[in-house]
């Protein structure tokens, strides 16, 4: 089942698994031991934070109700005391009746006793009544008052108090400021009608409650970021704390409330109803309410980081420990495959399982140094034998004893070619057959292939040109023997004609020996090229002794490896150059 704007459980399973699948074994370290120690953490702080965001909760609606009942039990007797007094100056009490027979009496002296009386009770009533502030008469026909107990501001209303509560014969306005001079504070006041039987005019009482009232409702306030409301019988905002996101005289919505509480304009409100019917609502803004949950949540966050850092630490620290062994068994496998990698010891590492298979795994790679160096040996040897017989496919004693006899016979019959071609021809072949190893210098190379160069000519009967240069500096330079007569047989043997020539150049260029056989005959072709470079068998050939290009390619493999090259670059009709690149070094004799 897919979730909306989101991907399914399932699928997110998927996903983590292929991921798995697909790294490297540190990633997969670092995930499996930062998930084992993470996800325990995780449900952990879940569930704490659920328990303590139950908990915090309820201990600030507790905090938060008790204020407010406090609030409301001082507003209750506030308003108690001001009915109180206001009883006392009304028609009934013993000051309402002074004040009757004051406005009904013609007699001066008795007029100044009591008003005289009426101060002194007035007096006493502010003396023993500390909270209650102004008392007076007042006349709402009139717009007058008499008998203040302080005095009245100038710009004094009454007719427009923000009204809290309405009874028989009394309302109850505030809080609001006062009207006593020198006094801005806010207050609680009541009006109750005195219905004097001589006054036709409307006579009322008016009374305050004193301003010590004022802070024990409004200044006990939770932690300081707490608000209050005082809302009428019908729920209209006579009193507001906040009046930018609670207007005065507008109606407080109470109606997505649960249990007298709720969220409205980014604060929580909590509701206290009195029997009178107005209420005191207490308000904390959304982000004080949740001070102490996102305080819990960013200590969580922490928490989690350095579980996050130590967790992958000490995975880090593992796949260090992992990883080093990997090094080393890579170390020792690469060390296999490199020939002139000398062998070395193992360290250990300090596991017992890894130095274990690190000491199996060195055994193995000496076992395979000791079987490669003894396959070299064993391709040396058959190299060297393969080099042999072709150097001692005949006898050699046997041939040039015989030569020796024919070139006798012909300096007594007066033969002087045959002489000069059986004297050139045992040359070579003491050369190319005697037993003198494989080790010559470039001084007696040449000289060889003049001696097969003049048979070459006596033999096919037509004139050639050979043009030999040799720098003097490397006459006496050692290589190894018969590499340079094949490759003149290459060019005899490719079409050269009456009117060729061929070209032998010997030099040093920054250490290395270079050869250079360029002939002007009829050139080879690409296939015939790469035949005679890397065919192991080739056919007789008629120019010469039938050993071919192959020979000097193995040759200078066998005795140089890759330090040496050979190269033959050829054009149908123009010719043929051969260069052959030596290193200048001894070679390996082999007697």
């Amino acid at each position: 089942m897919w979730q909306e704007g989101g991907m399914s459980v399932g699928g997110m399973f998927k996903l983590i698994v292929n991921y798995i699948q697909q790294a490297t074994m540190k990633k997969r370290i670092m995930f499996i031991f930062a998930s084992g120690t993470l996800v325990p953490f995780i449900c952990v702080a879940l569930l704490s934070y659920h328990t303590m965001s139950s908990i915090l909760s309820g201990n600030l609606e507790s905090s938060v109700r008790s204020n407010l009942k406090q609030a409301e039990l001082s507003l209750e007797k506030t308003i108690s005391n001001l009915n109180h007094v206001s009883q006392q100056l009304a028609l009934q009490g013993s000051i309402g009746k002074k004040v009757d027979s004051l406005l009904s009496s013609d007699n001066q002296f008795e007029r100044a006793v009591l008003t005289e009386e009426i101060n002194t009770e007035l007096n006493l009533i502010s003396f023993t009544n500390p909270t209650i502030g102004l008392m007076m008469y007042y006349s709402q026909a009139k717009g007058t008052y008499m008998f203040n107990s302080t005095i009245v501001k100038e710009d004094y209303e009454i007719n427009g108090l923000p009204l809290l509560a309405e009874y028989f014969r009394i309302s109850y306005f505030g809080p609001h400021i006062s009207n006593e001079r020198y006094n801005d504070e806010y207050v609680i006041s009541a009006l109750r009608k005195v219905d004097l039987p001589g006054d036709p005019d409307d006579m009322y009482v008016y009374v305050e409650s004193g301003f010590k009232m004022t802070p024990s409702i409004f200044e006990n306030k939770l932690e300081g970021a707490s608000y209050y409301l005082i809302l009428d019988n019908d729920k209209r905002i006579a009193y507001s704390d906040v009046p930018a996101d609670f207007a005065m005289n507008q109606y407080f919505n109470d109606s997505r409330g649960n249990n007298g509480s709720g969220l409205l304009n980014g604060y929580y409100w909590f509701e206290s109803t009195s029997n009178q019917g107005w209420s005191v609502v207490s308000l904390i803004p959304k982000d004080e309410y949740n001070k102490e949950k996102n305080r819990w949540v960013i200590q969580m966050i922490y928490l989690f980081l350095l579980f996050l850092a130590v967790s992958l630490l000490i995975a880090w620290f593992l796949w260090k420990m992992v990883y080093i062994p990997l090094q080393q068994f890579n170390h020792q496998i690469k060390s296999i495959t490199q020939r002139s990698t000398a062998l070395a010891e193992v360290p250990r590492i300090k596991i017992p399982e890894f130095d274990f298979l690190l000491k199996q795994l060195q055994n193995m790679k000496n076992q395979i140094s000791e079987l490669i160096q003894e396959v070299e040996v064993k391709e040396k040897g058959r190299a060297d034998l393969e080099v042999e017989k072709l150097l001692y496919q005949i006898n050699p004693h046997f041939l040039m004893n015989t030569l020796d006899t024919v070139h006798w016979l012909a300096v007594m019959n007066g033969q002087k070619d045959i002489d000069r071609l059986v004297v050139s021809l045992n040359k070579l072949l003491y050369y190319n057959l005697g037993k003198r190893g494989q080790v010559s210098t470039i001084r007696e190379e040449i000289d060889s292939i003049r001696q097969y160069l003049t048979l070459q000519q006596i033999r096919y009967d037509f004139a050639f040109d050979v043009r030999i240069h040799v720098d003097d500096d490397v006459l006496d330079i050692a290589i190894p023997r018969f590499i340079l007569q094949p490759i003149l047989e290459n060019s005899l043997y490719h079409g050269l004609h009456d009117e060729g020539y061929i070209q032998v150049e010997v030099g040093k260029d920054e250490g290395q020996i270079i050869i250079t056989v360029y002939d002007n005959g009829a050139g080879i072709s690409e296939e015939e090229i790469a035949k005679l470079l890397h065919q192991k068998q080739v056919e007789q050939q008629k120019a010469g002794m039938g050993i071919g290009m192959s020979y000097v390619k193995r040759m200078i493999e066998n005795q140089y490896g890759g330090l040496a090259s050979l190269e033959i670059q050829s054009e149908l009709g123009k010719g043929t150059t051969v260069f052959l690149k030596l290193p200048s070094m001894e070679v390996l004799p082999n007697d």
